[in-house]
């Protein structure tokens, strides 16, 4: 038995599936804290974001988490770190999320089970996401005293439009795979088992397409970033403020004791 201590490398698993050519895996592998995200992980997951933009035989991205999660957000003790060391450094996840924005290869996500805050913002950033029957999508920013992250705030009311998104981001309502499939969120349902299998057969099919059409056919339906970005840094400057604020401080600490 190996006595090491699990690390980023261990907890996001970065894969190049030898049956599915030129499809890279992003895998959430930290089941013993439902794949909540830490500043270690997060670099992880941009670093391999950003090599995927120049590595011209990586041409789709899938994320994937674990059986019946894909993953429960932000690491709360990580987060009540950062805020109480007063540090004006941005956290991991705007680098992370910019990231998301700036990525240039297609994008796929498969989603088995919890996925809060992060785990349901992401995938406005994917091109297609499939979920399992069992999935929840829930973004409790407002419950915590924070503020709606990576461009959901411009995303989701585009996507779902404005009862949804208002739903989602600020009431902290959650939603079932139906019913975020019925808002735009999620292109498909399939049950828990097929989860993996569906996902990576579409990232598959994406990345046998002619690349160069498909960049541009991306990028069309994708539109501009810049106010996604825009958004991004704005969204930034309020959630970094909250991050330090009493209130936040205080949601933390309730949210540890559970």
């Amino acid at each position: 038995m190996s006595d090491a201590t699990p690390t980023a490398d261990s907890h996001v698993l970065i894969e190049r599936p030898a049956d599915f050519e030129g499809v890279l895996t992003i895998r959430f592998n930290r089941p013993e804290k439902k794949n909540a995200i830490t500043s270690s992980m997060y670099h992880r997951m941009t670093a391999a974001l950003e090599n995927a933009n120049s590595d011209d035989t990586i041409r789709a991205v899938a994320f994937l988490g674990t059986e019946g999660c894909f993953s429960a957000g932000n690491d709360m003790a990580d987060f009540l770190a950062h805020a109480v060391s007063g540090s004006d450094e941005p956290p991991a996840a705007a680098l992370f999320i910019r990231a998301l924005a700036l990525a240039e290869k297609p994008m796929v996500s498969g989603v088995d089970g919890l996925a809060i805050g992060i785990g349901t913002t992401l995938n406005l950033h994917c091109d297609l996401t499939i979920a399992s029957s069992r999935s929840l999508f829930k973004t409790p920013f407002v419950d915590l005293a924070l503020v709606p992250e990576a461009a959901s705030s411009l995303l989701a009311p585009r996507v779902m439009g404005h009862q949804r998104a208002f739903a989602m981001l600020v009431a902290g309502e959650g939603f079932s795979a139906d019913a975020a499939h019925e808002a735009g969120l999620v292109w498909k349902v399939v049950e828990p088992q097929a989860v993996e299998a569906e996902t990576l057969a579409l990232a598959a099919k994406l990345s046998a397409k002619p690349p160069q059409a498909l960049k541009i056919a991306r990028d069309l339906v994708r539109g501009p970033r810049d106010d996604v970005l825009a958004r991004m840094d704005e969204e930034l400057t309020h959630f970094s403020a909250r991050l330090k604020s009493a209130e936040a401080r205080a949601a933390f600490e309730a949210f540890m004791r559970r």
